[in-house]
């Protein structure tokens, strides 16, 4: 597989915005280590375009006639390599060069597996959804179902405005949407890849444990009455140190504290003192003085596992860096030739074995919540990325809620590669 065309540009108009991105990919697709030929385009735009999203996808997709496919999403920020643009206007493409038989593009009005023919069996999905969606994180479980590996990628659209997402197939509409243009609201849309699409995929947290963890013993749809059977509330200032007695210290002191929760039987903190993948981070929405409990923005049940935790710089760096060193451990072959090792061992050759020459293509979904000011500066979370994996194709945006397996997590990354 060849590498991915990609482009990104800001610019006050879409149009010459739009112009910097084809004159990127069509350069690149001129040379020979990239893909001359993509069908599928992953396009992601900030707000600010949000009211052209209709003419920029019209555009792109009649300068690029050969790419039959088109999915994504608006996002508050857009990430490419070594690269984050918030607050201003931009928009980012890659171009991935995919066995059309491989992969299907579906939205709301044209479900996963409606009409799909040819024996395509979605094996795992990119997925865009609307926060505003009723039931959204159900529908998500749901989509995961329909994948034969239960597992999806991707991320709530983010918009100070209409959150949109773009999903086009084939003749320039998906069978079911009649006359629409490819550009929507609400729902769930992306594209399934069938088992034959190599992916790896990992999820980053952002908070850090404050405290030890806990089990629900006493719950009510998302309010806890009690951890290891003593009243919540009083496990919250105790693990905090938060004191009732100052009333606009604690308030601060709580809107920075927020709860890590897992399934029974999951730990929430794992060996390094970390939350684990499959702890989801929500807000305390409110305080019950008089049943001394503490509400939570998720349902929650008794047996489940939890923590009180707060963001935490240094942390989400550390792990960030942790699953690009994973994602790089897959990709290094397990066994090296005594000529690949002595090509690694000669810093002067350009034929050394690279983990950059094994990924085509990176999507990496982020909370609107980190980007760089979060990791220290401006692109910072997207230059540590880069420094971890090289210079490959990346495009990705910065989401309401991030998507991985059948999760909808906050505050985390989700970096996924085509290799």
């Amino acid at each position: 597989m060849k590498l991915f065309p990609f482009g990104h540009a800001t610019h006050p108009k879409w149009q010459m915005a739009a112009g910097l991105v084809l004159a990127q990919v069509r350069a690149q697709m001129a040379l020979p280590d990239y893909a001359a030929s993509p069908t599928l385009a992953l396009l992601y735009i900030t707000d600010h375009y949000v009211d052209e999203a209709q003419e920029i996808l019209d555009h792109l997709s009649a300068e690029l006639p050969e790419v039959t496919d088109w999915a994504g999403t608006v996002g508050v920020g857009i990430a490419s390599s070594n690269v984050e643009y918030f607050d201003e206007p931009a928009l980012g493409l890659m171009l991935c060069d995919l066995p059309s038989h491989q992969y299907r593009v579906f939205s709301g009005v044209a479900p996963l597996g409606i009409g799909e023919g040819m024996g395509f069996e979605p094996f795992t999905a990119l997925v865009h959804a609307d926060a505003h969606t009723p039931d959204v994180a159900e529908l998500i479980n749901e989509m995961a179902g329909r994948t034969a590996s239960g597992y999806l990628f991707g991320g709530l659209a983010s918009s100070r405005g209409r959150a949109v997402q773009f999903a086009v197939s084939g003749n320039g509409n998906i069978r079911g949407h009649g006359a629409a243009g490819g550009v929507f609201s609400g729902g769930l849309s992306g594209v399934a890849f069938g088992e034959g699409v190599s992916l790896i995929s990992r999820v980053t947290q952002g908070c850090q444990p404050v405290a030890p963890q806990r089990v629900v013993t006493g719950a009510q749809s998302n309010v806890i009455t009690e951890l290891d059977g003593e009243p919540a509330l009083d496990v919250l200032l105790k693990d905090t140190g938060i004191s009732l007695d100052e009333p606009e210290e604690a308030m601060a002191q709580l809107r920075a504290t927020l709860v890590g929760l897992t399934a029974e039987g999951a730990d929430a903190i794992g060996r390094t003192g970390s939350f684990g993948a499959d702890v989801v981070v929500r807000h305390i929405i409110g305080l019950d003085p008089t049943r001394r409990a503490v509400a939570v923005a998720e349902r929650v049940s008794t047996g489940m596992r939890m923590a009180f935790c707060q963001r935490n710089p240094q942390a989400a760096r550390a792990d960030l860096v942790r699953i690009c060193a994973e994602v790089r451990e897959e990709l290094e072959p397990q066994e090296m030739s005594l000529a690949a090792a002595s090509a690694l061992a000669d810093s002067a050759t350009d034929g050394a074995p690279s983990t950059e020459r094994r990924i085509a293509g990176a999507i990496y979904v982020s909370c609107a919540g980190r980007g760089g000011p979060h990791f220290g500066g401006p692109s910072a979370e997207l230059q540590i990325v880069r420094r971890a994996l090289g210079d490959v194709p990346l495009v990705g945006f910065f989401a309401g809620g991030e998507i991985a397996r059948h999760h909808l997590y906050g505050y985390t990354g989700v970096l996924t590669v085509f290799r």
